[in-house]
């Protein structure tokens, strides 16, 4: 979680200040592997929020251990949405703060990755030379390679920017009413904890409240819907608020050319945006009982949806999405129209289901397997999803 994050440095220097941990240390040569998550942290402050905290953890940690004689490996715990981490590998070893590498590094290849990078030779070895790359490059010294230090008055934006991020994404979440029903209805996720493709459940106690919500499941079942909610929400409401004055803006548009971190952060979130279609996920609110609940935090969710989407294009420069990447762009342009139809089968099959009396039928079961059937080609097709 981010207070996790924020403890982080604090926990290394009482480990590495213990007698028996320290004799530990030197007999294992001063090696020291920490794993960093990216799951909780985003589920708990929000997207922006949270990279910024991982950001900052990763810098402490590295001089904690450094002031000890410690050599650190990070190990990033990354899944394949956004949200949790993903996106494209090289990018984001490049975004990492410096120091925080210096040749090692770990990560975890989710098992709906594994395939997409390792299953074709040829693409398996372009990965790893990518991978290979980024790690060499973030680590050479500046001399060799000239990488840009984040100044002063950049970092002051970005705290004040996931500031004003963490406070809108609770107020979604926390503070709205109701806000866990709509989920609930609007999304698969009941349908998703039945078919036990995790190791664990989706619930860490038997109470459906947030805080007992496992990650996972939890960007899983908005990546179903197409809200892709928790790979942008919040961004967009702090880009406006700083981003008012034309200074502030043009700061923005520095940070985004010129900072690696920041510039991974926008263009993942176009990534999100691109993916996400406020229109499929209208359908999905569509299945949402109580209609006051489902107008308001609909409105809610597609409005900051719309204003995130024309900051970006702000802080890039761009005229559309993706106008960075036009492979990626392209991509994703071939790709959602085979996945829309498959939206429309399964929030059809989830309104006929929802319906059925007795939901231990056989008429129920067959209508599960069928939905069973669009999460696997919905997550196949829009990629980056676990």
């Amino acid at each position: 979680t981010r207070a996790d994050l924020q403890n982080g440095p604090a926990i290394m220097q009482t480990l590495f200040t213990d007698p028996a941990y320290a004799r530990h240390l030197a007999r294992a040569g001063m090696q020291q592997t920490i794993m960093i998550g990216y799951s909780d942290s985003n589920k708990d402050a929000g997207y922006l929020a949270a990279n910024w905290e991982l950001y900052q953890a990763q810098e402490a940690l590295a001089e904690t251990c450094g002031a000890h004689g410690v050599t650190m490996t990070l190990f990033h715990g990354r899944g394949g949405t956004i949200a949790r981490g993903g996106g494209p590998a090289k990018r984001t070893i490049m975004a990492q703060p410096p120091g925080s590498i210096n040749g090692r590094i770990r990560i975890t290849e989710q098992g709906e990755i594994i395939d997409e990078r390792y299953n074709h030779p040829a693409i398996a070895q372009r990965h790893l030379e990518q991978i290979v790359h980024a790690v060499l490059m973030n680590s050479l010294p500046p001399r060799t390679y000239k990488r840009t230090q984040p100044k002063p008055k950049w970092r002051s934006a970005l705290a004040q920017l996931a500031d004003i991020s963490y406070h809108a994404y609770r107020g979604l979440i926390y503070d709205t009413p109701d806000l866990l029903e709509f989920w609930q209805q609007a999304t698969p996720i009941a349908e998703v904890s039945q078919m036990h493709i995790g190791s664990r459940p989706s619930r860490r106690t038997g109470k459906a409240t947030f805080d007992s919500l496992r990650a996972i499941p939890w960007g899983f079942s908005w990546m179903q819907s197409r809200f892709v909610l928790p790979g942008w929400y919040g961004l967009g409401q702090a880009l406006a608020e700083y981003g008012r004055k034309p200074k502030r803006l043009e700061r923005l548009q520095t940070m985004y050319r010129e900072w690696p971190f920041f510039t991974a952060v926008i263009d993942n979130t176009q990534i999100s945006l691109a993916k996400a279609d406020m229109g499929i996920a209208r359908l999905y609110a569509g299945l949402v009982q109580d209609e006051a609940l489902r107008e308001r935090v609909f409105t809610q969710i597609a409005t900051a949806y719309r204003q995130t989407e024309h900051w970006i294009l702000q802080v890039t420069g761009q005229r559309e999405l993706l106008d960075n990447d036009p492979t990626l762009k392209r991509w994703v342009r071939q790709r959602n129209p085979y996945v829309d139809p498959l939206n429309f089968i399964q929030v059809d099959l989830l309104r006929r289901l929802r319906t059925l009396p007795d939901q231990e039928s056989a008429a129920a079961q067959e209508l599960l397997q069928a939905i069973f059937l669009t999460i696997n080609g919905i997550a196949s097709g829009l990629k980056n999803t676990g």
